[in-house]
C-alpha cells in the first residue's frame, strides 16, 4: 500500500535433530542452525523492522554452564546487528584458534549461540513502544532446565484484561499488562504446574531429586500445557517456544488468523510464518511444507519426536485476508495467483469508468507491491477487449476489409510505469506530516507519457486504509502529469473497523471509509446516528465480550458502496488538484472469490471472529465519540 501501516511479526525456529557434529561433516559447518535461521529471518524482513531477536539453546549441556544465548536489537537494520553480533564473535575466535573453531563439539562447549534450537523473531513496534523490552523473544528464567521458558510470537490478544485478573487471582505479579507478559505468565504458570505434578508423582515412586529431574524433562506433557493454558485466549496467535531441556513447540488459535507453516526430515525442524520461505530456504517442493492447522501444536520433544497434537477444538476459519492482500511475500504461489485475481475481478468495474476508452486511458500501479495485482487487472482487461474484439468483428458482417481489421485488432491497453521509487526511504519512522513529505520523494513519476488534460490515469493499489498519503503526495505526484482524471484502483475493500488480532490499525478516526460515513451522515442530516451508536456502544461498556454486539456497522448502513467511495474521492482530492478524483474499490464478494480460504475480512465487514473483536470496536467507538486516541486493547 503507498501508505504504510505497521503491522505483523515474523518467527522463525529452527530445531536440530542430530549432533552438530554432523553438520559439519555433511554440509561443512556446524553453524548449518544458524546460517538457516538467518535466511528464514532475512527472507521474513517485510514482516518487521522495528526489531528482531534470537535465542539459541544447547541441549543436554552440563550444569553450571549457559546453554540460552540470546541478542535482541532494535537498531535501522536489526537483522543485520544481531548477525554482525554473533559472526564477529566467531570470526575473531576463528582467526585466533583456527582449528579449535572448526570443531563442532569445542565450539558448542565455548561459543554462544552454538546450539541446536534456535527461535527468531521479527517485530513491527505499535504506538511508539520499540523500546527493546517489547522485543521477542521473550524469556522466563528458572534454575530447572525444565521450567525455563522462551517465547516469541506473531500476536494480539483482545482480553488481556481479563487474563491478567486471572493472574492477580492466582497469586501472581505480573510485571507489565501487556499481552506478551500475560502469555509468557500465563504459559508459565501452567508449566510449572506440570513441573510440580511430575515431582510430586516421581518423588512417590521413590526417585532421587536428579533422577527426576531427568523423568520430568522426558514426560512434560507440552501438549496439556497448552491447552491449559491458551483456554481462555481470544485472539490470533501463531507463538514458538523453547523449553530449556530442549522442547521445543509453536501454536496456533484455533480460528487460523494468524499462519503458520512447518517442514522437517530426518535432520532438521523449520517453522516460519510464510510457506515459500520455508521452500527457498530449505530448497523443498511446495507440498513438503505443511501449515500448523488451526488450534493444533507442532511438538518437537528433546529426542526429537515431533508430533501434531490439537490444543484448542477448532472454529470456523477466519484466516486473514490481508495475508493474501498485502502482508505476505508474493512468491508463494497461491498468494501470487490470488492477488493476481484480485486485479482480474476489478477489470470490469474500471472499463465501466473509463467507457471503454483505451485510447484515453493509462494504466499502472503504486507501490511496488501492487504490481501482482495489475498484472491481473491488465489480463482481465485484455480479456474483455477480446470479448469486444470478437463483437466488432461479428458485427461487421463479412466486410473484412484490411483497414477494418487493423482498426480493430490494434487496440491494446496502454500501459506504463507512471511511478517509480528510486529513494530508499523508511517513510514510516517520523510522524503524519514528515511521512508525507517524504513519500513526496520516495516517488518521481514519467514525464511525457499522458496527454495534458485528455487522457485518464488508472493506478492500482494494494488498499487504502487512511487516505492521508494519497492526498497529501500521491495525488499530487500523480496531478503533475497533468491527466484529465486519476482513477485510484484498491484490489481490497474498504477497511471500515479496527483490527485487533496482529494488525496495527486501531482507531476508526484513521480510516478514510469511516470518516466518509460520517460525513455523509451530517450531509443527509443523519447525525443522530451517531450520538444513538454511542449510546449503544456505551450501554454496553460493562458487559462480557461474550454479550457485545457490533454496533458501529449502523454508521455504514444507510449509504451505498458507491456512495462511501464517491464521498471518499471527494474527501481525498487535494484543494490544489486539477484532475478530478475517483476511486474505485474491491467489493468483499470478489474478495471472497479471489481469496476462498482465507475468510478472515472484519476489518472489511465488522464480522469478528472472536467475542472480544466485538469488545475492541465498541470501545474504539467510545474512544472516536469521546475524543480519545490510542488502540482499543492492551
Amino acid at each position: 500500500m503507498s501508505e504504510l501501516i505497521k503491522h505483523e511479526c515474523g518467527i522463525a525456529l529452527i530445531r536440530l535433530l542430530k549432533p552438530l557434529d554432523y553438520y559439519k561433516q555433511k554440509y561443512g559447518t556446524w553453524m548449518y542452525g544458524l546460517d538457516k535461521l538467518y535466511l528464514l529471518m532475512e527472507k521474513q524482513h517485510n514482516r518487521g523492522q522495528d526489531g528482531a531477536g534470537l535465542v539459541s539453546m544447547k541441549i543436554d549441556y552440563t550444569p553450571g554452564e549457559e546453554y540460552l544465548d540470546r541478542y535482541r536489537s532494535i537498531k535501522l537494520n536489526p537483522i543485520k546487528d544481531i548477525f554482525d553480533h554473533i559472526y564477529k564473535q566467531y570470526s575473531k575466535v576463528e582467526k585466533k584458534e583456527p582449528v579449535l573453531f572448526e570443531d563442532a563439539m569445542w565450539a558448542k562447549k565455548n561459543l554462544p549461540f552454538s546450539g541446536e534450537a534456535y527461535l527468531g523473531h521479527l517485530r513491527y513496534g505499535t504506538f511508539g513502544r520499540n523500546s527493546i523490552e517489547f522485543v521477542h523473544p521473550v524469556m522466563r528464567q528458572n534454575n530447572w532446565r525444565s521450567r525455563n521458558l522462551v517465547l516469541a510470537g506473531n500476536f494480539n490478544l483482545t482480553n488481556t484484561d481479563e487474563l491478567f485478573d486471572l493472574l492477580v487471582e492466582l497469586g501472581q505479579h505480573p510485571s507489565a499488562y501487556t499481552d506478551t507478559v500475560t502469555v509468557l505468565e500465563k504459559l508459565g504458570h501452567f508449566l510449572d504446574e506440570e513441573n510440580q505434578l511430575l515431582f510430586r508423582k516421581y518423588k512417590n515412586e521413590g526417585l532421587s531429586n536428579v533422577e527426576i529431574s531427568t523423568a520430568i524433562e522426558k514426560n512434560l506433557d507440552i501438549q496439556k500445557i497448552l491447552e491449559s493454558s491458551t483456554r481462555d485466549w481470544d485472539g490470533g496467535y501463531a507463538i514458538a517456544g523453547m523449553i530449556g531441556h530442549g522442547d521445543v513447540f509453536v501454536t496456533r488459535d484455533p480460528w487460523g488468523i494468524r499462519p503458520a507453516f512447518y517442514y522437517y526430515d530426518d535432520e532438521i525442524v523449520v517453522v516460519a510464518s510464510e510457506r515459500p520461505v520455508i521452500q527457498t530456504v530449505m530448497n523443498v517442493k511446495y507440498t513438503s511444507v505443511k501449515e500448523v492447522n488451526p488450534g493444533e501444536a507442532l511438538i518437537v520433544k528433546r529426542d526429537g519426536l515431533v508430533s501434531t497434537e490439537m490444543v484448542r477444538v477448532p472454529h470456523k476459519r477466519s484466516a486473514c485476508s490481508f495475508e493474501r492482500i498485502y502482508f505476505s511475500r508474493g512468491s508463494d504461489r497461491d498468494i501470487y495467483n490470488e492477488r493476481k485475481d484480485l486485479g482480474r475481478l476489478l477489470a470490469p468495474a474500471i472499463l465501466g469508468k473509463v467507457n471503454y476508452n483505451f485510447k484515453d486511458t493509462v494504466f499502472s500501479y503504486i507501490p511496488n507491491t501492487a504490481e501482482t495485482s495489475f498484472y491481473g487487472m491488465m489480463e482481465g482487461i485484455r480479456e474483455h477487449l477480446l470479448k469486444l474484439k470478437k463483437k466488432q468483428i461479428k458485427n461487421l458482417n463479412g466486410n473484412l476489409t484490411e483497414d477494418a481489421i487493423e482498426k480493430i485488432i490494434s487496440v491494446q491497453p496502454r500501459v506504463e510505469k507512471i511511478a517509480i521509487k528510486d529513494v530508499k526511504l523508511r517513510t514510516f519512522i517520523s510522524g503524519d506530516q514528515g511521512r508525507n513529505d517524504l513519500v513526496a520523494h520516495v516517488y518521481d513519476v514519467t514525464y511525457g507519457v499522458v496527454k495534458n488534460h485528455e487522457d485518464t490515469l488508472v493506478i492500482i493499489d494494494d488498499s487504502v486504509v487512511r487516505g492521508t498519503t494519497l492526498k497529501q503526495s500521491i495525488i499530487r505526484i500523480l496531478d503533475r502529469l497533468k491527466p484529465k482524471k486519476i482513477i485510484i484502483v484498491s484490489s481490497a475493500p474498504q477497511i471500515r473497523y479496527p483490527d485487533c488480532y496482529g494488525i496495527d490499525m486501531a482507531e476508526l478516526s484513521k480510516f478514510a471509509a469511516f470518516n466518509a460515513a460520517i460525513e455523509l451522515l451530517k450531509d443527509t442530516s443523519q447525525s443522530y446516528i451517531i450520538e444513538e451508536v454511542y449510546k449503544k456502544c456505551n450501554d454496553q461498556r460493562n458487559l462480557s465480550k461474550e454479550e457485545i454486539v457490533n454496533y458501529v456497522t449502523e454508521i455504514y448502513k444507510p449509504f451505498s458502496d458507491e456512495e462511501i467511495s464517491a464521498k471518499m474521492s471527494e474527501m481525498l482530492k487535494p484543494d490544489d488538484c486539477d484532475a478530478e478524483v475517483e476511486l474505485v474499490f474491491q467489493t468483499v464478494e470478489n474478495l471472497h472469490k479471489a481469496c476462498p480460504d482465507h475468510t478472515g475480512d472484519w476489518y472489511f465487514t465488522g464480522n469478528y471472529p472472536t467475542p472480544g473483536g466485538n469488545k475492541v470496536v465498541n470501545t474504539a467507538f467510545i474512544q472516536y465519540f469521546e475524543g480519545k486516541t490510542g488502540r482499543a486493547y492492551s
